[in-house]
């Protein structure tokens, strides 16, 4: 059993009230506390030492790393970050000027984007190190950003490179929060998240909760430098394509927008955000799974991006 096919089985039947409107299933709960004109978001995300850093990672960058990876989430609602709680769990032999250096990396991160880290827990966990961090968000009423909202047509678009995060952006990328905002703000976004596992299984995410399928345009995808370098250098590793479309923690956005509407969103990225890329990779189809276009023609594209317990 897999991640999703276990998520699939956990969440059936997870209880649920009138607070909720939107609950498991996309990158944030939605909540309706009664907050004038704002809805609440609520997320939480783990990074676990040998699967999200190393031994080697610098402490700074973990504490980054941990807090950024749920910042990631509330862009993809087109929200704002409030308030943090962090659970961490230490061997029993731990470093406390490493810790207090990992909580330096989160705290800067935190300060940087307006939010404040308002407590949390401290435990034992053999061996190696786990954090984990629930944050909540604020969106404006009727701004937030599902992934259901896909249609036939639609132009899909993502930000910044794709591929290649194992070289050092899985420790350094910049959540998309101000861009997101701006996104909500000016244009009518059918669907959003952001690219934590990979564009290929994402975007099967939009997909499946908006029952459509898409078509990549091989030639479109904004391939990293890193994943060209990887793919030139070791022929045993993917072609750059695949990395692009598999590698995971790229944790750029993807979205899609009515078609009418992309090449006015492309001059207007252009003057707000210069120095970050984007670009409008394939469209929204009917029917299911992915299609890659080439040279030769459309074909079904069945590989996935990182999925837990495989």
């Amino acid at each position: 059993m897999n991640e999703f096919e276990l998520i699939a089985r956990l969440t059936k039947s997870l209880p649920t009230n009138k607070n909720v409107l939107v609950g498991a299933g996309d990158d944030c709960a939605v909540l309706d506390l009664g907050v004038p004109e704002k809805l609440i978001l609520f997320k939480t995300d783990a990074v676990v030492e040998g699967i999200h850093f190393t031994k080697e990672t610098p402490p700074e960058k973990i504490g980054r790393k941990a807090l950024a990876r749920c910042l990631s989430d509330i862009a993809a609602m087109a929200g704002t970050p409030t308030a943090a709680l962090v659970t961490m769990a230490l061997p029993e032999n731990f470093d406390a000027e490493f810790v207090a250096k990992i909580y330096d990396g989160l705290n800067t991160l935190a300060e940087k984007n307006g939010a404040a880290i308002v407590g949390g827990e401290t435990t034992t966990n053999p061996e190696r190190i786990l954090i984990s961090i629930a944050l909540i968000g604020t969106v404006p009423r009727g701004k937030q950003i599902l992934r259901n909202g896909a249609k036939a047509g639609d132009a899909i678009f993502v930000t910044g490179e794709l591929g290649g995060s194992l070289a050092g952006r899985h420790l350094e990328f910049e959540p998309r929060l101000a861009e997101a905002r701006w996104l909500a703000e000016h244009f009518s976004i059918h669907a959003l998240m952001d690219l934590s596992d990979g564009l290929a299984g994402d975007l099967r995410h939009i997909l499946n909760a908006s029952k459509v399928g898409a078509e990549i345009l091989k030639s479109a995808l904004p391939i990293s430098r890193a994943a060209k370098l990887r793919a030139k250098e070791n022929s045993a590793a993917k072609p750059a394509v695949v990395a692009a479309l598999t590698d995971g923690e790229d944790f750029e956005l993807l979205f899609t927008i009515a078609s009418k509407d992309a090449v006015k969103l492309l001059d207007a990225w252009k003057k707000k955000f210069p120095k970050l890329k984007l670009s409008c990779i394939g469209k929204i189809v009917a029917g299911d799974g992915i299609l890659i276009r080439d040279k030769m023609g459309s074909h079904k594209f069945n590989a996935h991006g990182y999925v837990h317990f495989t």
